[in-house]
């Protein structure tokens, strides 16, 4: 299948899931089994080859990144545990250049980390022109977990009168303030918010348990998470209601069929890089002599 044939169906699928304007957004209404119609048995196989067909598309835009050395590309992966980020990140960046990507990872923040302002270490992290940054997990954290959990914000040093009830809001304005400013820098922002169901999680935390292969992927503070399911959830779609633009906007994915997650994600990256109209770059005429000097002197008998 040829490069714009498959950048014309990532178009499709990735508008499906695409949040520009979050005010109306409503993340009751996002199926986390969704797979547009496909189902398991009869497209799995498809989707796999669909997979690879992207891959080897994305892996032709990027190395078109790289070379133009232009733009940088910053993707920006939230779930729930066991939602398969990690898969997810692994298996749609296998075809592109290790030296045209990097990811970076964020935990829990250290000591030196919560001396200074929460953006800091993701700062440092952002990638530069001509690479495709991957952010597992992000400043986004500071809406999700540090909302849920306040005894989290209390260990950031804030001072106390800073610390008031439109903290998240304007933190909420801070990150749109960010994504702007990096948008107008050259670096494309995109946002993946994998949506698992609690009844899948369950399944595959059991998954992980059950077999001693997965076991290393459990953590008991995993589970205790669940109890908070609902904050969670009330906390991504403010999320998402509150920082979803035209030119930083989130993919909501259905996460409970790893298979389709994946051909979603991809479609989405390549539509953000074809977007970029993406070409390598015009040699001048001075090239051109050192060229044709070269030729001349290595074909020289």
């Amino acid at each position: 299948m040829k490069t714009k044939e498959v950048i014309a169906r990532a178009r499709k699928v990735a508008k499906k899931f695409r949040v520009e304007k979050g005010r109306a957004f409503r993340l009751k209404n996002i199926d986390p089994d969704d797979t547009l119609g496909f189902t398991k048995e009869e497209h799995k196989p498809m989707a796999k080859e669909a997979l690879a067909t992207g891959v080897q598309a994305l892996a032709e835009l990027q190395d078109k990144l790289y070379a133009q050395d232009k733009w940088a590309v910053l993707l920006v992966f939230q779930a729930m545990d066991a939602a398969g980020k990690d898969g997810a990140i692994k298996h749609v960046m296998s075809g592109v250049n290790p030296q045209g990507c990097q990811v970076s990872s964020f935990k829990a923040p250290t000591s030196e980390e919560l001396d200074h302002d929460y953006l800091w270490r993701c700062t440092k992290a952002l990638p530069n022109r001509g690479i495709i940054g991957i952010f597992n997990r992000s400043y986004y954290e500071e809406l999700l977990v540090v909302r849920v959990h306040p005894e989290f914000l209390a260990k950031q040093k804030l001072p106390p009168k800073l610390v008031t009830k439109r903290i998240w809001d304007e933190r909420y304005e801070d990150i749109r303030n960010f994504e702007k400013y990096l948008t107008n820098n050259g670096v494309v922002v995109r946002k993946f918010f994998l949506h698992v169901s609690r009844k899948e999680q369950q399944r595959r935390f059991l998954e992980r348990i059950d077999d001693p292969l997965k076991n290393w992927k459990f953590s008991s503070a995993d589970a205790a998470e669940r109890d908070y399911w609902n904050d969670y959830m009330d906390a991504y779609e403010r999320m998402i209601q509150e920082t979803a633009t035209k030119n930083a906007p989130w993919y909501v994915i259905p996460a409970d069929n790893k298979w389709f997650t994946r051909v979603a994600v991809a479609a989405a990256v390549i539509e953000a890089l074809a977007d970029l109209k993406l070409e390598y770059p015009q040699v001048d005429e001075a090239k051109l002599r050192d060229l044709a000097a070269a030729r001349k002197k290595l074909t020289r008998k």
